[in-house]
């Protein structure tokens, strides 16, 4: 059984005590840590059959929840899809669809989500979210004539577009810097979908992030002369883009013009205003906010703490931030990736590496790490030069079945090849592919010179058919 399992993962297997036998036995008992660990373990050629002899039924919330654990692995994703699929009494619901829609939009393979929208329109699935997460994919790819077509074709699958997908296409296209494309969409068609307070809060908000500040307050008074009154996400987008345009003064008179105009400002408006007066170094006044908030029964929620947080990092008042995260567990806020990013982003930065690995450690205890969480700390230690300390991040990682981003297999790959570990930085880039991921480019050439310095040009020729099989789009970072 054993060689069977590696005849079929098609590679030799170093077997390690990964897991406790608590763990283990966890792992046999719960089917969906079942399936992620043949998911882990095993690349695509060998996964069907993994799966087919496992015996395990999958259900439609087993599936939407593997599908949103491997979110970043799309063609991994889309094997497990195609499997389950056709097990006994089983049908994909339509987030499942949509889970899968956005993994192969994410690598780009739109044909691929192409047709799995036909096959949606055919079980009469398909909804306004669906061409809405397309749009959006679209508009992040900077691919926005697509965007807009997506919009314009959808009475031909027979969902007629309506104000949710109106707003949703001028979100996707503000969102992705295209905010002069969502304006012009929207003065040719605004009489045709009675926009609301969601739609100029949209153009606001991409006027905001553009920045041009002077036309977010012309459709701001816009808005106010149609007769549409701010609701409270306006005035969350007015404070947060003139705290950005570093006008936080201003934005203070926003809130006291919610307070006149008999709405309560949010934990989000205080988290806004506190996080600029960290940036702009104002410790104190980002205190007063925060205590004025309380006096007012507005509930602290975790981006307010971390606001707070970010603000003592920023001045290096690193006790205080402590003192802030034992404050919030205290009251029952649990930190989150955020909190711990935050954190260890400030003591990197300042070089206090040992303490960001005591920090990194103690957080494990109480919320799980993301993407940007084991990036940093696997770059940390491959500056450090301690690539075995690398190595155990990740295969921390691995066993928590947190599938890996571009970045953080990036941040590895860069520090093997550092560290001259060719076959290492191999093994990686073509799991990394595997996974149906691009390698940057800058990543990609620091290899190639590392192969080529070694003469092992066969590697490097491996290597680049595989990435050629994926979808010929150009390498980036």
């Amino acid at each position: 059984m054993l060689r069977l399992h590696q005849k079929l993962c098609g590679r030799t297997v170093i077997f390690t005590r990964m897991y406790s036998s608590k763990e283990s036995m966890e792992v046999k008992l719960d089917p969906l840590k079942r399936l992620c660990k043949i998911m882990m373990s095993c690349p695509k050629l060998g996964l069907d059959t993994e799966l087919d002899q496992s015996g395990i039924r999958v259900s439609p919330q087993m599936v939407e929840d593997v599908l949103k654990r491997f979110e970043n692995a799309g063609m991994l994703a889309y094997r497990f899809f195609e499997w389950a699929e056709k097990q006994h009494n089983y049908e994909h619901s339509t987030k499942a669809y949509h889970f899968m829609i956005e993994s192969l939009a994410k690598i780009r393979q739109y044909q691929m989500m192409w047709d799995l929208v036909n096959k949606m329109k055919t079980k009469g699935m398909l909804n306004i979210e669906t061409f809405c997460i397309i749009m959006r994919k679209y508009a992040r790819a900077q691919k926005v004539e697509e965007a807009v077509y997506t919009f314009n074709i959808m009475n031909k699958f027979d969902v007629p577009p309506n104000l949710a997908a109106f707003n949703g296409l001028l979100s996707a296209l503000s969102k992705s810097k295209n905010v002069g494309k969502a304006q012009e969409i929207f003065d040719s068609k605004k009489n045709e979908f009675n926009p609301d307070s969601k739609t100029y809060s949209i153009l606001i908000e991409g006027w905001g992030r553009a920045p041009n500040l002077p036309k977010a307050r012309e459709i701001y008074r816009e808005m106010i002369e149609v007769g549409c009154n701010p609701d409270i996400v306006t005035y969350g987008i007015m404070v947060d883009i003139l705290c950005k345009a570093g006008r936080v003064d201003e934005a203070v008179e926003i809130v006291k013009e919610m307070d006149f105009s008999g709405c309560k400002p949010t934990s989000f408006i205080y988290s806004v205003l506190v996080h600029t007066y960290g940036l702009e170094n104002r410790i104190e006044d980002a205190i007063d906010t925060f205590l004025e908030m309380e006096k007012n029964g507005v509930e602290a929620d975790v981006a307010v703490y971390n606001s707070l947080i970010s603000a003592f990092c920023k001045v290096n008042k690193f006790q205080n931030a402590y003192r802030v995260l034992n404050d919030m567990q205290l009251k029952g806020v649990d930190p989150n990736a955020r909190t711990c990013n935050i954190i260890l982003s400030g003591l990197i930065g300042r070089g206090e590496t040992d303490d960001a690995f005591k920090v990194f450690r103690r957080m494990l205890k109480i919320c799980d790490p993301d993407a940007d969480t084991y990036t940093m700390m696997i770059k940390m230690f491959c500056e450090r030069k301690e690539m075995n300390m690398a190595r155990k991040v990740w295969k921390y990682m691995k066993r928590k079945q947190f599938v890996p981003s571009m970045h953080t297999f990036s941040a590895l790959i860069n520090g093997m090849c550092d560290d001259s570990d060719a076959p290492g930085a191999c093994v990686l880039m073509e799991e990394m592919i595997e996974k149906g991921m691009r390698p940057g480019r800058m990543t990609f050439e620091k290899l190639r010179k590392l192969l080529l310095k070694e003469e092992r040009e066969d590697v490097l020729e491996f290597l680049q058919e595989k990435i050629n099989l994926m979808v010929r789009e150009p390498l980036s970072d």
